[in-house]
């Protein structure tokens, strides 16, 4: 590829990235990706690709003086830089992936092709990787939880432990998408994760061999107690189908009341948000989401739902975040359920996927700010639970849950 026409294709490249807020469509709720189906077309999440136009559009990089040093930089580089030809492509990728960078925003990223098709499967049910629920937007990976019987647990990975390397590369300054890219692989192989584990003084290697992740995102069943259980671990593709399939089972025994359990539940799709919520409440708002211009657009319940008078509580924690949180926000702000447990993770804002032209990858935007029912602010706030719980690292240990032992108590007081 020439330096002239890597140049307009980068013109082109930089100036859709500049208009794409001009676009709309639907958004994800999270930091996972748009709502799309293996048999069908597209969801609205994702836009047309933009189509290279003919010469420089207007008001682009290219016509803008403050961009004469970039352009000044991409010729150095390629006149200069020792090792020749060098690859436009990864200039091109860096020079998006630096642009979104400097807006300072931990959720508005770049993504490789191949980062955004790894990052796209965990919401379709199954993936390959060391199964585990992370947070990508601090410093490092953190594992918010390890799923049950996966690779990670079984190797000890725990609760809040700090990937600070993989296979002996330093993932210090490394985007958190880029390192669970590298975190997860082939089914049979083997990844060396370096751990940073509170209490402990020096860093532990870990060795853990991937697998083919296959995750129902709903699990139920009826406690003891004649109550009724549903745990969420993610708002994806099938979410809302297996929950009303277990809500019939179980509303079907009679319960006394209904748990439903969010807590490590990290988000996904508005829409399963919305639809998850209506199965509780079947009037008024589930969200409210407010841009940058003052506007806000209103997400109503849906009718239809199967559980809207049963007594219910929610439980909640520090890895709830996102679309858990537009859930347990609805339900609290409505009067429905009462919250349990701690503070909620504080993730209230919108992103768009993006998807770029020519297969380059895609952009993760943050378009909006979304509030409770009530107007309240989530994000670097979260939702503060009704009664207020902790889990020790004891009650860990000896695997008890005092959460949902309150839960359960709340419940039976109110029959």
């Amino acid at each position: 590829m020439s330096s002239r026409l890597a140049r307009n294709i980068l013109i082109v490249m930089v100036a859709a990235i500049l208009l794409l807020g001009s676009f709309s469509g639907g958004v994800l709720v999270g930091w996972i990706l748009p709502k799309t189906s293996a048999q069908a077309a597209p969801a609205v999440d994702l836009i047309s690709p933009l189509q290279p136009t003919t010469g420089t559009p207007a008001g682009s990089p290219a016509e803008d003086v403050s961009f004469a040093p970039f352009w000044e930089a991409w010729d150095l580089v390629h006149s200069l830089y020792v090792d020749q030809p060098v690859n436009d492509n990864e200039l091109m990728r860096g020079a998006i992936r630096g642009m979104l960078d400097a807006l300072g925003d931990p959720h508005t990223s770049y993504m490789s092709p191949e980062e955004y098709t790894q990052a796209n499967s965990s919401l379709e049910g199954e993936y390959e990787g060391i199964g585990a629920v992370v947070d990508i937007t601090g410093d490092y990976l953190k594992i918010i939880s390890p799923m049950p019987n996966s690779p990670a647990e079984k190797a000890g990975i725990k609760i809040g432990d700090l990937v600070i390397a993989v296979d002996g590369e330093d993932m210090t300054g490394v985007d958190g998408s880029l390192v669970l890219s590298k975190v997860k692989g082939p089914a049979g192989t083997t990844v060396v994760l370096t751990i940073r584990r509170e209490g402990e003084e020096k860093p532990i290697d870990i060795s853990v061999t991937r697998a083919k992740i296959v995750q129902s995102s709903v699990t139920s069943k009826m406690l003891d107690s004649g109550i009724a259980y549903v745990a969420l671990s993610t708002f994806g593709d099938n979410t809302t189908r297996d929950l009303r399939k277990a809500l019939k089972e179980l509303l079907a025994q009679e319960p006394k009341g209904l748990i439903l359990d969010l807590r490590y539940n990290g988000g996904g799709y508005l829409q399963t948000a919305v639809e998850v919520t209506s199965e509780f409440i079947n009037s008024g708002n589930v969200l409210l989401e407010q841009y940058g211009d003052g506007t806000i657009t209103e997400y109503k319940a849906e009718k239809g739902g199967l559980a809207l008078d049963i007594p219910m509580v929610v439980l909640v924690n520090e890895g709830s975040a996102s679309a858990s949180e537009i859930t347990a926000g609805a339900l609290q702000d409505a009067g429905r359920a009462r919250l349990v447990g701690v503070t909620t993770y504080g993730k209230g804002t919108v992103q768009k996927w993006l998807e770029l032209q020519d297969d380059a990858g895609a952009v993760r935007i943050t378009i909006a700010r979304w509030l409770t029912p009530k107007e309240r602010q989530i994000n670097g706030a979260g939702l503060t639970p009704d009664v207020v719980v902790e889990m020790t690292e004891e009650d860990y240990a000896a695997d008890r849950d005092p959460q949902l032992d309150k839960a359960v108590e709340l419940l039976l007081q109110a029959n």
